[in-house]
């Protein structure tokens, strides 16, 4: 049995960012149906706060992150996607990315094309997965179809601009300042609204003609929920796939009716990937996304990963733009 270890980021009680601490921890050998990969990039996410303050509460101690690029050390019995040797990237449950080196379930790992660095597959699993199941899974978008995207300039919001621009769909987008409007506009968005300065929901109708969105795409939450219902079309498609500022309040499921027959969803993109041939072939398609031009994957931020705590606050911050990785 190999047995090494890899320096992992922990939280052993939730809380702010300086919970976490980097421990050495055992990596042996896969089992079935796993592999142990060792780490050239990890990437950042709203998902790993929630985890490590508790919103979304896991058993403690409990190792954050959830996506991360490198290379395949082992794999253990069944497994026939990936081989020793082979580069790789991720977005997977358990959590645990935030490490050197990790044994963990084979299915949702996917080989990396070599035209794509492992920086740019650690920045772009769990942000351009989510892109992928927002526009092609959740409801119906064709081409001339208008979204509202809120956080455009963020890391899932600057590849949701190209996706948008790619597949004909109009995409409005909402961002914190002008130099982030002018972000999501140079990425493909239609129009971007600066929320700080401007009622978004009437903004958004003022650029529809008074008819409002087809889709909204909502990773805000509770400051954001009531704008975008009121910018939707009748029959229109509240998609809320995130809580960056607070967990929505309950509502009256009648509010939905009276505001022109709305649908609701809250997406989870863990529950796309669960089937491995549906999850390799989600990754197919962003990766032929990124080779192709039509998406690239922005990195504007970037930490060693024993300044993960820094990290965390520049995200919490709303100090970043575009993807953040850390480097292993």
């Amino acid at each position: 049995m190999t047995t090494t270890t890899a320096r992992t980021v922990i939280v052993r009680a939730f809380g702010g960012p300086d919970m976490m601490q980097i421990e050495s921890r055992p990596v042996g050998d896969p089992g079935p149906g796993e592999l142990r990969i060792r780490h050239h990039a990890c990437g950042l996410n709203f998902i790993d706060v929630y985890q490590r303050t508790g919103l979304y509460k896991q058993p403690l101690p409990v190792a954050l992150g959830m996506e991360a690029a490198g290379v395949i050390e082992a794999v253990g019995a069944g497994v026939t996607h990936l081989k020793p040797g082979d580069r790789a990237a991720y977005a997977a449950a358990p959590s645990g990315a935030y490490c050197e080196a990790r044994v963990m379930p084979a299915a949702q790992v996917c080989p990396l094309p070599d035209g794509i660095s492992f920086e740019e597959g650690a920045a772009m699993m769990l942000k351009g997965l989510t892109v992928n199941y927002l526009f092609r899974r959740t409801t119906p978008l064709a081409k001339g179809d208008t979204v509202l995207f809120h956080a455009a300039a963020g890391g899932v919001g600057l590849i949701a601009c190209q996706w948008a621009r790619s597949e004909g769909i109009t995409l409005i987008g909402t961002a914190g300042s002008d130099e982030k409007c002018t972000l999501a506009l140079e990425h493909g968005a239609a129009h971007c609204i600066n929320y700080r300065s401007n009622d978004f929901a009437a903004e958004v109708k003022s650029l529809t003609g008074g008819k409002g969105v087809d889709v909204v795409m909502d990773a805000v939450g509770k400051d954001t929920f009531e704008g975008s219902m009121n910018s939707l079309k009748p029959l229109g498609m509240m998609i809320t796939f995130g809580n960056a500022s607070g967990v929505v309040p309950p509502i009256d499921v009648s509010m939905l009716a009276a505001k022109g027959s709305l649908k609701l969803t809250r997406p989870t993109l863990f529950t796309h990937i669960a089937d491995h041939e549906t999850c390799q072939r989600m990754a197919a398609e962003l990766f032929e996304k990124v080779t192709s031009g039509a998406v690239k994957i922005r990195i504007d931020q970037r930490f060693p990963l024993d300044q993960v705590a820094d990290a965390h606050r520049a995200l919490e911050g709303r100090k970043t733009t575009g993807a953040t990785i850390m480097t292993v």
